[in-house]
């Protein structure tokens, strides 16, 4: 078997290298930036790179004690993120020069941990729809997905092993379904949130993408302080849930595919699957909307107040919207977004995970958009954990995949169901 070039090993496997003084820092984050020098003017994943600084940091770890988990491992932060040493400009002109006087506290503790970071990777404006440069990396006719392409990109075409994102709608799992890699979206709350671009506090999540569930699994251990979250494996029988949900009928034809052949194969195999009906989920849709244009209209006051005409059409119309919708209004809503957590909660006195689809298809043709995160809202009001599973190819070569869904705080449990499930899923 043809041995990896340093820039595609998987971030669980060069981890293991690093740690072992096998691999130096120092090569794989050089490995790293000939990629993104050789690709990024064709994929635009990343915004910002400083490959003097990351070199330097490699050099400086290479020379001292092993740091932590992610010791050596390069990294791509989405540009929702703050960093002191790049530019952070939120997908907007409007902060074209902004300089942060301190590290969100997600990335400083990813450098805590030992990790280089290369440089700040596309994010759509606000981390709305409005897409940024970023290209799919399978076909560039088609869209990456958003709003965390280009970490997702970056991931998908090597450049990096992992990457950091968030999720407000369906940010880090319809990318990472459109790139073809793994995308973790941690239980709401889990990673703390300070110096990351606020959206909706309801609903913004920050999570992970990697390769492989593992790798995915090594940086949300990171975010969220839990070791189990990279050590946990599933013992005995795996109790999945299988919820094409009410919204089927929007699914295309290669989810469906997908759906197909991922629970034949798990029906093979000794977990216990069980179809989950739930016909009035797809009220969830309506709710996640308007608490998410709510909460924007609210966060984004100063650029709605000071800077509209620098803001998209999309957004603005967006913000508009939500500043219709009154407090005791959004109260309410809040309201029955409690009483369905309940309501979801009991499905997991019967099921481990539940198997959904992440989107209704492959990455759709055009980059003036980044796709419908239709699969993703509900998930992501509810605040469960989630991750994305590539499945397969479709006929002219995209990613199509599906997502597990796991209970509120037990995302050990769901990333342990995701990497038995995955091993099963490989057609």
């Amino acid at each position: 078997m043809t041995q990896p070039k340093l820039h595609e090993l998987g971030a669980a496997q060069a981890a293991a290298l690093l740690q072992r003084r096998e691999l130096k820092a120092e090569d794989l984050v050089r490995a790293c930036l000939e990629r993104v020098a050789a690709r990024n003017d064709d994929l635009h994943a990343f915004v910002h790179v400083d490959a003097v600084s990351a070199l330097a940091q490699a050099r400086a770890l290479d020379a001292g004690a092993i740091c932590g988990p992610l010791h050596g491992l390069p990294l791509g932060v989405k540009d929702l993120f703050d960093t002191t040493d790049l530019p952070t400009s939120y997908g907007s002109a409007l902060y074209a020069h902004h300089r942060p006087a301190a590290d969100a506290a997600s990335v400083a503790l990813c450098r805590e941990a030992g990790a280089v970071v290369l440089g700040k990777t596309v994010t759509t404006e606000f981390a709305y729809f409005t897409p940024g440069p970023t290209v799919n990396p399978h076909n560039p006719l088609h869209t990456p997905g958003g709003s965390s392409s280009g970490s997702a990109a970056a991931v998908a075409d090597h450049q990096v092993p992992l990457a950091l994102g968030t999720q407000t709608a369906g940010s880090i799992i319809r990318p990472a379904a459109y790139c073809g890699v793994v995308g973790y979206k941690p239980s709401l709350g889990r990673v703390p949130d300070a110096g990351v671009k606020s959206l909706s506090p309801t609903l913004d999540v920050i999570g992970s993408f990697g390769r492989r569930v593992e790798d995915a699994a090594l940086l949300g251990a990171v975010l969220t302080g839990d070791a189990r979250l990279a050590e946990a494996h599933v013992h005995g029988t795996l109790r999945i849930g299988l919820f094409p949900s009410p919204l089927w009928p929007q699914a295309e034809l290669d989810t469906q595919r997908a759906w197909e052949m991922a629970t034949a194969a798990l029906a093979r195999n000794s977990d216990r699957c069980q179809d989950v009906a739930l016909p009035d989920f797809a009220e969830l849709i309506a709710l996640q909307k308007d608490v998410m244009a709510f909460e924007m209209a609210r966060s984004l006051s100063h650029e709605r107040t000071r800077h509209r005409d620098a803001l998209s059409p999309a957004l603005q119309a967006l913000l508009d919207s939500g500043m219709a919708i009154n407090g005791a209004q959004h109260a309410d809503k809040l309201r029955r977004t409690a009483d369905w957590r309940l309501r979801i909660d009991a499905l997991f006195e019967r099921h481990d995970v539940l198997l959904t689809p992440s989107t209704t298809g492959a990455a759709p043709e055009g980059l003036a958009a980044t796709g419908d995160p239709l699969f993703c809202r509900s998930w992501s009001l509810l605040g469960l954990p989630a991750v994305h599973l590539p499945v397969l190819r479709n006929a002219r070569g995209l990613p199509v995949g599906l997502q597990l869904v796991g209970r509120l705080g037990e995302d050990h449990r769901l990333l342990a169901a995701a990497r038995h499930i995955h091993e099963k899923l490989k057609f």
